[in-house]
């Protein structure tokens, strides 16, 4: 105890003091971004020593029968209905009758629970709607995703008072409120914590009632999907207390309120027309609106509390509805784009038989791989109860640009039947829409920037948020005492990863202990390793750059990246383990594993390279990479083999596009192009013959 106490003195105080000068400032809206959600595999990936074992033990997410009923039923149904080329280019919208159809079986009550009228999904069978639902029309998914997404439904499920879940659930569930959400504005797009939109707490006159308590709102939002039509506003605004009519704090700070959209005072704004995709989307606005306390999503208690429950919120749904919607179009891409390949010729010759062709079959192959294995194990976690604040940024930002790469390499193949705007082009339309998905949801040059690895740092790391919290903690006593328990846990967690990163790094990793078997064991132990090499790096960074990592957003964006590709490539390992290692698929976690492996190695070296302090890059260099840099991507051989995966009817195939509307009316382009394939594939030997003999 003697030890400890002069060790507390005499070495942690002093850091204590320096590490509280040198600790960056963080306002309330950050700290509570920063707490919001859970954390799960990231926390092992950036300890180190990810548990195989662990992972490998978390249940398969699997749908439930009456999920699995509603996929092949409405789900079905409806993409049948959905005739994009109309709605885009005649309607300008859906039809009514797929409004109506949509709100009478329950598409816009999925996470709503049975006891008010709704579906209660689980969030895979959430998910798989939403990528069925993209890959027939993706107006069709983005209406749906809303109303299941960050919104009012979301909201009151969690912080709603029993009044206000009674009241709207219901509504919500049957389709007979239509919800949005205004949360971006003029003002406040990435940065929407600085919304200029205000409500200010006093008494006023509300439904011919005078005296009544209440808050006057003033705003001006836009970008608001649903907007046009919603007959319920979610608000996001800065609440005040001028008069202390609740208390003595003056700024209460961002609340979220729930308000009929024909309140007095409340402007809905022209429509907006997002990349010619007609999902409803517009501005809205407020003047001197007035509504009651207990419009305040949880009631006058949860006034001030808004942020943290949007963050809250945000961990789940942001892990759903994009990374959905990217897998359904990677999916179309593959079906698709695999049989068009092997039916068009050129030069008496099928183009998917050309390398540089190959080249993009294997990529569109690859990354939806990656992307359906992380949109399975993301959502499985969420079903286990987790909010993977961290993951879910990760996912966003990285599907929705493995689904840009996919979708642009499916339009370079198509050629100018993807480039010609017509009923029977399916693929210009995703293509179009790519930019929104990048958009919305945390901006991609900010999530990578700025959140994956600035959030993942804290919230993942097994020491930084305790010293944190321990430099913040008033009774400094108690604090010395945290600080001195977590500084000399992160010392020794150091220690030991620069030790494992280097023994790793010179073996090969060939002796990782790892449970998993067959064609995944290497690359598991491979992972291991860099994850090891990622957390020293990581560690090295942050007592290196200190405060000033939070602007060295090359440096975090680059960190960031080694982090989702360790993520990416767990999730293609633990689904090709899930699915009983079948053989047809090894070429597919191959690829994904290479294509992970070469780029946390790339992004690696480009910190070292960039690294402000040369001594301390040179010895990471040393540590992580002592035999130099190994892996390669994928080559032509491997590149062949998967895309050959996508040239022919096979059960690799199909498991690799399953969930998404393939239709069987061969007057549909990708119903056509299905069919035909199959047809092309069993008359091959018999033309080869003929050709044979015509010669």
């Amino acid at each position: 105890m003697e030890i400890l106490a002069l060790r507390r003195r005499l070495i942690s105080a002093p850091i204590l003091r320096l590490f509280r000068r040198a600790m960056p400032t963080m306002s309330q809206t950050e700290r509570e971004a920063l707490e919001a959600g859970t954390v799960w595999w990231d926390a092992d990936l950036f300890g180190g020593r990810p548990d195989w074992s662990r992972l490998l033990a978390t249940p398969v997410p699997t749908l439930a029968a009456e999920e699995q009923a509603f996929l092949d039923g409405p789900v079905e149904d409806l993409c049948a209905m959905l005739d994009d080329w109309r709605i885009t280019e005649e309607l300008h919208d859906l039809p009514p009758e797929v409004w109506r159809f949509m709100k009478d079986k329950g598409f816009f009550g999925m996470i709503i629970p049975k006891r008010y009228g709704g579906l209660e999904f689980s969030a895979l069978a959430h998910s798989s709607v939403v990528m069925k639902l993209a890959s027939r029309s993706i107006t069709g998914a983005v209406t749906v995703m809303v109303p299941n997404s960050l919104g009012p439904a979301e909201l009151l499920l969690h912080y709603g008072t029993e009044e206000q879940k009674n009241f709207y659930l219901p509504r919500l569930a049957r389709g007979e409120e239509v919800p949005c959400f205004a949360l971006t504005g003029p003002e406040a797009g990435s940065d929407a914590a600085s919304m200029p939109d205000t409500g200010v707490i006093c008494r006023g006159t509300f439904k011919g009632q005078s005296n009544v308590l209440g808050i006057r709102l003033n705003w001006d939002k836009r970008y608001i999907t649903l907007g046009p039509v919603a007959t319920v506003l979610g608000l996001a605004f800065k609440l005040y207390d001028p008069d202390h009519l609740l208390g003595a704090k003056e700024e209460l700070g961002i609340t979220v309120a729930l308000i009929p959209t024909d309140t007095p005072g409340i402007t809905i704004g022209r429509r907006h027309i997002a990349l010619d995709i007609p999902f409803q989307n517009g501005p809205n606005s407020g003047r001197d609106v007035f509504i009651p306390m207990d419009g305040i999503i949880g009631g006058p208690a949860r006034a001030g509390q808004g942020w943290r429950m949007l963050m809250e919120s945000l961990a789940a749904g942001r892990s759903i509805s994009l990374p959905a919607l990217s897998t359904g179009a990677g999916k179309l891409a593959c079906r698709a784009t695999g049989a068009y390949a092997r039916i068009r010729k050129q030069f008496k010759t099928p183009i998917g038989r050309f390398e540089g062709v190959e080249e993009a079959l294997a990529r569109i192959a690859g990354s939806t791989y990656l992307m359906d294995a992380a949109r399975v194990m993301t959502a499985g976690a969420v079903d286990q109860g987790e909010k993977p604040s961290v993951i879910s940024a990760m996912i966003k930002y990285h599907l929705t640009e493995l689904m840009r790469r996919a979708v642009n390499d499916a339009m370079d193949i198509h050629g100018g039947s993807a480039v010609v705007l017509g009923p029977r082009n399916f693929m210009a339309r995703v293509y179009q829409a790519i930019p929104i998905s990048i958009t919305v949801e945390g901006a991609n040059i900010m999530t990578r920037s700025l959140i994956i690895f600035g959030q993942g740092a804290i919230r993942c790391h097994p020491y930084v948020l305790k010293e944190l919290r321990a430099a913040a903690d008033p009774d400094h006593a108690k604090g010395l005492r945290e600080f001195d328990r977590a500084f000399f846990g992160h010392l020794g967690l150091i220690v030991r990863n620069a030790a494992r990163a280097l023994w790793l790094g010179l073996t090969g990793a060939r002796w990782a202990s790892t449970p998993i078997h067959g064609p995944g064991r290497r690359y598991a132990q491979r992972l291991s390793r860099m994850s090891a090499a990622f957390a020293l790096t990581a560690d090295l960074a942050m007592a290196v750059v200190g405060s000033a990592l939070k602007r060295k957003e090359s440096l975090s964006a680059r960190l960031g990246d080694v982090l989702s590709y360790l993520y990416l490539a767990s999730a293609a390992l633990k689904r090709f383990e899930d699915q009983g290692r079948p053989a047809e698929d090894a070429p597919l976690l191959q690829w994904a594993c290479e294509e992970s492996l070469s780029t946390i190695q790339d992004r690696l070296d480009e910190v070292l390279r960039n690294f402000p302090n040369r001594a301390v890059a040179g010895l990471l260099r040393l540590l992580i990479f002592p035999a130099g840099r190994r892996f390669r991507r994928p080559d032509d051989r491997l590149g062949h083999r998967v895309a050959s995966l996508l040239l022919e009817p096979s059960a690799a195939r199909d498991r690799l596009t399953a969930g998404i509307h393939v239709p069987k009316d061969t007057s549909q382009a990708v119903g056509r192009l299905d069919a035909t394939l199959v047809k092309i594939v069993a008359a091959e030997a018999a033309e080869n013959t003929l050709r044979a003999a015509i010669k």
